[in-house]
C-alpha cells in the first residue's frame, strides 16, 4: 500500500508507542515500559487469570453456581453438603512459561494512523511481557522478519524481559519483496515441544490461512492468544482518487481509482477475510485479542484482560 502521511512525533497520542526507528531506542523502550506499566500493573495483583485463556489446574474456592457456570466444574461434595449447587473455582498455575511467536514480516513495516503496525507489534509485546512476568514465571519468543526464526530462550527477570523487548525492536526490516511465512514460525514455536504454558501468536494475519494446522498443533498442548494487529488500511481505502497500491511481500505494485465501488468491494473482501481469520482463531480454541493503530491498544488490552478475569470468575464476560 502507498505509504501515508505519518504524523510527527509531537502529533501522536499519549496511547501511541514511541517510535522505535531511533538511535534513542533504549529511551523509547523506557517509555513504553513506564506507559505499560502505569495502567496495566495491578491489573492481575495477586492473580494470573487475566491474560491467560484457560482456568489453571489448581483447586480454589467453592461459590454458589450461576447460569452460564460451566458444568463441568461442579463441586458435587459441597453441593451435597448444602444442598445447593456449587462450583469450584480454579487458581492458575504458577510459574507459568510464555512463548510469543511474533510475526514482523514487511507486511507489519505499515502504518497510516498513530504508528506503524510493527511499533504497535512490540507494544503487544510489552504488555504480555508485563502482565505474565513475576513469580518466576519465563518468557520467550521466536521472531520472524520474513527471512526465517530467530529463537530467544525463556528466562525470568527484568533485565531478559527488557532484553528480549530490545531484540524484538531492533529486528531488521525485511526488504521488500521478501515474503512471511506463519505457518513456519508457529512450527519454529512448536517444535522442539516445551512445558505446558500460554503460546502468544502477534501477527496482522494478512493473506492465506494456511497456518491453522500448526495452531491447531500449538493449542493441544498450550493455551492459545492470538493479538491481531491491524491498521485502517487493511480495512478500507480512503477516497483520494488515483493511488499506486503495494504488496510489500511481493513487490508487485497496481495503479487503481478508488471509486465507491472499487472501495466498497475492497472493504467487503477484507471483512470477509477478518472473519475467516477469527473463526480459523475460535475454532483451534485461541483467545482474540485486536489491537489496531487508530485506537488506545491500552485500553483494549486492559478490557481483554478485565473481560478474561470477569469471565473465568463467573462474571458476566
Amino acid at each position: 500500500m502507498p505509504a501515508a502521511a505519518q504524523p510527527t512525533s509531537g502529533d501522536r497520542p499519549s496511547w501511541a508507542p514511541p517510535s522505535l526507528d531511533t538511535g534513542r531506542m533504549e529511551a523509547a523502550l523506557k517509555s513504553l515500559e513506564l506507559s505499560v506499566r502505569g495502567r496495566l500493573d495491578g491489573l492481575l495483583q495477586g492473580n494470573h487469570l487475566g491474560l491467560v485463556p484457560g482456568p489453571g489446574t489448581e483447586p480454589g474456592e467453592a461459590r454458589v453456581y450461576q447460569p452460564g457456570d460451566d458444568v463441568r466444574r461442579m463441586d458435587w461434595a459441597v453441593t451435597a453438603r448444602t444442598a445447593e449447587p456449587h462450583i469450584r473455582q480454579t487458581v492458575a498455575d504458577r510459574e507459568l512459561e510464555t512463548w510469543v511467536a511474533m510475526d514482523l514480516s514487511p507486511s507489519l513495516d505499515f502504518g497510516s494512523a498513530a504508528c506503524d503496525k510493527r511499533e504497535l507489534a512490540v507494544a503487544a509485546l510489552a504488555a504480555v511481557v508485563f502482565l505474565t512476568s513475576g513469580g518466576g514465571n519465563r518468557i520467550g519468543a521466536v521472531l520472524d522478519n520474513g527471512t526465517g526464526p530467530v529463537r530467544v530462550p525463556a528466562r525470568g527477570g527484568a533485565a531478559h524481559a527488557r532484553a528480549l523487548l530490545r531484540k524484538a525492536a531492533g529486528t531488521p526490516r525485511a526488504e521488500e519483496g521478501t515474503r512471511g511465512d506463519l505457518s513456519r514460525l508457529l512450527e519454529a514455536l512448536r517444535r522442539p515441544p516445551r512445558r505446558r504454558g500460554l503460546a502468544v501468536v502477534v501477527s496482522d494475519f494478512l493473506g492465506p490461512t494456511d497456518w491453522q494446522r500448526a495452531l491447531r498443533g500449538l493449542g493441544s498442548r498450550h493455551s492459545l492468544l492470538a493479538v491481531e494487529v491491524l491498521d485502517p488500511r487493511d480495512v478500507e481505502l480512503p477516497d483520494v482518487g488515483t493511488v499506486l497500491l503495494s504488496d510489500p511481500e511481493t513487490g508487485k505494485q497496481r495503479e487503481v481509482h478508488t471509486t465507491p465501488v472499487l472501495r466498497k468491494e475492497f472493504a467487503a473482501a477484507a471483512a470477509a477475510h477478518r472473519e475467516e481469520v477469527a473463526a480459523v482463531l475460535r475454532r483451534a480454541g485461541c483467545a482474540h485479542l485486536v489491537l489496531r493503530t487508530d485506537s488506545d491498544w491500552i485500553a483494549d488490552v486492559v478490557r481483554f484482560v478485565v473481560a478474561r478475569k470477569r469471565g473465568w470468575s463467573g462474571g458476566a464476560s
